[in-house]
């Protein structure tokens, strides 16, 4: 039977249609002027909604409710509560207050805080989010909350997004008032994330130690075929993998999430989903959701979702696109050039705000990036380099260098670069091709940040890129204030004129993949950081520090704290997969050599004894070459097992993620060689795991 879309999208969201009809009428205006102005919610207003929305959730089946908070592991956490109250006569009533709805008490003792609270610190808060609706998920109500310490620090991620996204609204409606566009009462940023995934046979995953412990393989030889005939993308859906989509795009559908292309991505079994944008911490928690929900599906369908940024050596990994933009309430896009005088003034301010934040914040941008995961990705010639950059396109450029050197702009006739009626007649949209070995690149009204790695929660880039956009925007508002209207349309000029010579080594157009652009870039004084140890110490300079605490999008002390959890988490990681190497090399693939080896030396042995003077070279070369290997391989476990050790020993946390980066990930390297050399000799009946053939083409 047909499904009706429009019936079923949001039918598990408290959305503004269920408010309006479930809350008296001043109840639900009270509601949505918190929601609008980000007001303080009274308590008979919560109190009014939580009846409302317990009710609308026990028809929908749900018989509990969590506060539903981003902590800083990359995943989401929850704690169940029924609606059940005991009535003392043995009964019970289905009870929930505007408390519960507003404030919640999980424990926050395990979870990382970076040394914000002591181990015993055990009480934390959660915080209900009413920008971001409430939904229901097998068979409980969903609350969005932040989450901080009982002394107020923020111990997630969502906190510090509403604080850069409240931050950047402030300066761009302040600014655009200087502009004499007194209209605009408010200014939202806008997310729409791309997300990049592989699904791979839930049987086959379960024999195979590293996706199941790691995420990614730590072995596996080539398979015969790759991605070298690119057959793949955009190719025909194979019926189980379509199967699985169209179940993924129900069950995002009922929870409101605007999932609207997918496709085949470019190596085999990966494929990508991509949303429609939406308000910035709603496309957070969206994302969240998405990346919970493929991994549900996946298994209801016999499969598994792998998310990791590069599940296997030698063909792509998956990143996931930040499309970015800022819009007002007034319904323009502040990063879409327009076709009037009013909205080109607009757009070449907005637009060098974002390439000034980009220069000048281009290692924190970095960092916002960064994981164990995603070092495998950047700079390999299927994503960006480390290297932050923008592409702004031919024509964009152009227009920048007129105006840069006071010079005629000719692409749809002679214009003068002035920033007042003559800019911009008819700047076209998408009139250069995209660059996907940009970072960060105009699309034609939004901003595309493409470093992102697959697995990452995208809250972290988004509250850089706000921050940084809201104190390039703070500078130009310094400048412009007090300048007399007739003298703007100058001022202006002068601004954007000294920005671009300022800012423009952060502009490159061409292939971001070559080796000559890294060459370049280092002339241009751009930051090359390779590896996260590399990056992570930017994130304590000073200059960061600044401007996450004039903004009070940090404090100090949790600017440290996600210094320190981002450094143990990067060398948590790499011990886990070190350990699980060791263990796969050692207890699963040296005996299956061994087993091989024996197989080949009995039966070489057994051609002598029926023909004495047979020839036995084959024979004789693969044990060679396996025993060679094998020597290699145990060699290889005992080096990677003490240089694991030593890494682990150390206390400092960036030596310490320095050892695993620079000793221990090469022992793994190393290692991996011998092995994968030994798998492709080696019978696929005697391998104690299946290969990369078996992993990426058995769908």
């Amino acid at each position: 039977m047909a499904q009706n879309i429009p019936e079923i999208y949001g039918s598990l969201v408290f959305n503004d249609k269920i408010m309006r009809s479930k809350l008296p009428k001043d109840m639900y205006k009270a509601l949505k002027k918190t929601i609008e102005n980000g007001s303080h919610l009274e308590l008979d207003v919560a109190n009014s909604v939580a009846v409302a929305m317990k009710e609308w959730a026990i028809e929908n089946g749900a018989t509990h409710y969590t506060h539903w908070f981003q902590p800083m592991t990359n995943v989401t956490a929850e704690k169940h509560d029924s609606f059940i109250s005991p009535t003392g006569d043995g009964q019970v009533i289905m009870d929930f207050s505007g408390k519960e709805l507003v404030k919640g008490e999980p424990d926050a003792s395990s979870f990382p805080s970076g040394g914000l609270r002591a181990t015993f610190e055990a009480r934390g808060y959660t915080a209900w989010d009413p920008t971001s609706p409430a939904f229901i998920k097998d068979g409980t109500l969903y609350i969005p909350t932040a989450f901080c310490s009982y002394s107020g620090e923020a111990l997630d991620k969502k906190t510090p997004l509403l604080r850069s996204m409240d931050t950047l609204n402030k300066e761009a409606v302040n600014i655009l008032h200087i502009l004499g566009n007194k209209e605009v009462k408010h200014v939202s940023t806008t997310v729409g994330p791309e997300q990049e995934y592989f699904l791979v046979d839930k049987d086959l995953y379960n024999k195979r130690k590293d996706l199941v412990f790691c995420g990614r393989t730590l072995l596996g030889a080539p398979a015969p075929k790759g991605q070298e005939m690119e057959d793949h993308y955009f190719g025909t859906l194979a019926p189980k993998v379509s199967a699985y989509m169209h179940d993924l795009d129900v069950e995002l559908w009922k929870l409101g999430i605007p999932a609207k292309t997918k496709h085949n991505e470019v190596a085999p079994a990966q494929h990508e989903l991509a949303p429609v944008f939406d308000t910035t911490n709603v496309a957070v928690d969206h994302n969240q959701l998405t990346m919970e929900i493929m991994k549900k599906v996946a298994d209801k369908h016999g499969l598994v979702c792998l998310l990791h940024e590069k599940p296997f050596e030698g063909i792509n990994g998956s990143g996931k696109h930040n499309n970015w933009s800022m819009s007002t309430d007034t319904g323009v896009n502040l990063l879409d050039p327009g076709k009037t005088p009013a909205e080109n003034i607009q757009f070449l301010v907005f637009l060098m705000a974002v390439i000034k934040a980009v220069d000048e914040y281009a290692d924190v941008l970095r960092i916002s990036v960064a994981s164990a995961g995603n070092d495998h990705r950047l700079g390999a010639n299927e994503a960006p380099p480390a290297v932050v950059s923008v592409f702004l396109g031919d024509e964009l450029t152009e227009i920048m260098k007129s105006i840069e050197n006071d010079t005629y702009f000719t692409s749809h006739g002679a214009v003068q670069m002035d920033i007042g009626a003559k800019v911009l007649p008819h700047f076209v949209k998408d009139n250069t091709d995209r660059n996907r070995t940009s970072p960060f690149a105009f699309t034609g009204n939004k901003f595309e940040f493409r470093m992102l790695g697959s697995a990452a929660s995208v809250a972290n880039p988004n509250i850089i890129l706000n921050t940084a956009v809201a104190e390039a925007l703070r500078q130009f508002a310094q400048e412009l204030s007090g300048v007399p209207a007739e003298e703007m349309e100058q001022a202006v000029h002068e601004l954007i004129k000294r920005a671009i010579r300022k800012h423009k080594r952060v502009i490159f157009n061409g292939n971001g993949y070559t080796d000559e652009w890294i060459e370049e870039a280092e002339k241009r004084g751009l930051y090359n950081l390779k590896s996260t140890p590399d990056a992570l110490p930017m994130w304590i300079d000073e200059k960061n520090i600044k401007l996450f605490t004039d903004h009070k999008i940090f404090t100090k002390e949790e600017i440290f704290s996600r210094y320190e959890i981002w450094l143990e988490n990067y060398s948590k990681t790499i011990n886990i997969e070190a350990n699980t190497m060791a263990e796969m090399v050692q207890k699963d693939l040296l005996p299956s050599v061994m087993t091989y080896t024996e197989k080949i030396a009995a039966a070489a042995s057994a051609k002598k004894a029926v023909v004495a003077d047979i020839s036995t070279a084959c024979e004789a070369s693969l044990i060679s070459k396996l025993t060679a290997l094998e020597e290699k391989m145990a060699s290889g476990v005992e080096k990677l097992k003490a240089d694991t050790a030593t890494a682990l020993a150390t206390e400092d946390p960036l030596e310490n993620a320095k050892a695993y980066q620079s000793v221990v990930l090469e022992d793994m390297e190393e290692l991996r060689k011998a092995a994968d050399a030994a798998e492709v000799l080696i019978p696929d009946a005697l391998l104690p795991y299946p290969t990369y053939g078996k992993l990426l083409f058995s769908i």
